[in-house]
């Protein structure tokens, strides 16, 4: 049954494309700024755990997988047998712990062997495959990530924590250079070294920011609510006011 609704499924965005005036003209480079905004609504979606609401995102990800892989089959680069045949290859491929005969001894051991599988298959870094799309912090997590994969890391957090202080030192010494460009160097610094003490505490720090990111709006919304309930706006306030509203709105959380 699943087969058969999936079948159904591409045929329906197969005629989307010919009959619809909007789709005719999309290609893989115009739709790939929404494929993104999709991929972040399921992300929201679970984050707020709204499975009703993932249930539809997930459902607006695949028409984007399949849109896309109908857009290149018009120029015979591949369909969706060929996506399919590619996914399940690489999975096959890549556990050789529950496909072929390897032993692992846990999770560790399965993520080492995937890392050493793909450079076996072609890839000149460890490193590649970490998409330069991804926000910064996710993509300095999963560049650690990988490098630590195959032994390049700290031993200890106490290490990455005394270089996390370091890089916050150097960034101040930098302040009075009056050289943007390299302050800007010595903050990016700063935030590497973060992201690399988080992963030692095992937060996501892309996880984690977006969550204080939230928890701003939450509590600068409290507070132009209660400016708004007074018959003023921001401007007509000052900062004590904002600053006494704030600090309520920390304890209603």
């Amino acid at each position: 049954m699943t087969g058969n609704k999936f079948n159904e499924f591409v045929e329906i965005v197969k005629r989307l494309r010919k009959e619809c005036p909007w789709d005719r003209e999309q290609t893989n480079d115009s739709i790939k700024a929404a494929t993104i905004e999709e991929a972040y609504e399921v992300v929201e979606a679970i984050e707020k755990k709204n499975y009703e609401e993932l249930k539809n995102e997930l459902g607006d990800l695949l028409l984007h997988v399949v849109f896309h892989t109908i857009i290149a089959s018009e120029r015979k680069d591949f369909v969706i047998d060929d996506v399919i045949d590619s996914i399940k290859a690489k999975l096959i491929r890549r556990h050789p712990h529950v496909f072929g005969e390897i032993k692992v001894s846990g999770s560790d051991q399965v993520i080492k062997n995937w890392e050493t599988i793909k450079l076996s298959e072609g890839r000149n870094s460890v490193l590649d495959g970490v998409p330069e799309m991804l926000p910064g912090l996710q993509r300095a997590h999963r560049l650690q990530e990988k490098a630590a994969k195959v032994g390049f890391d700290w031993e200890k957090k106490e290490e990455v924590w005394k270089k996390v202080i370091e890089e916050i030192e150097e960034m101040h010494r930098s302040e009075g250079t009056g050289d943007y460009y390299k302050l800007e160097d010595e903050i990016g610094d700063v935030f590497f070294a973060m992201v690399n003490y988080a992963r030692f505490l095992g937060v996501n720090p892309e996880n984690a920011l977006r969550r204080t990111n939230s928890k701003f709006i939450r509590r600068f919304g409290y507070v132009e609510k209660k400016i708004k309930e007074q018959g003023k706006n921001l401007a007509d306030s000052n900062l004590q006011e904002m600053d006494k509203y704030w600090e309520e709105s920390k304890k209603m959380d």
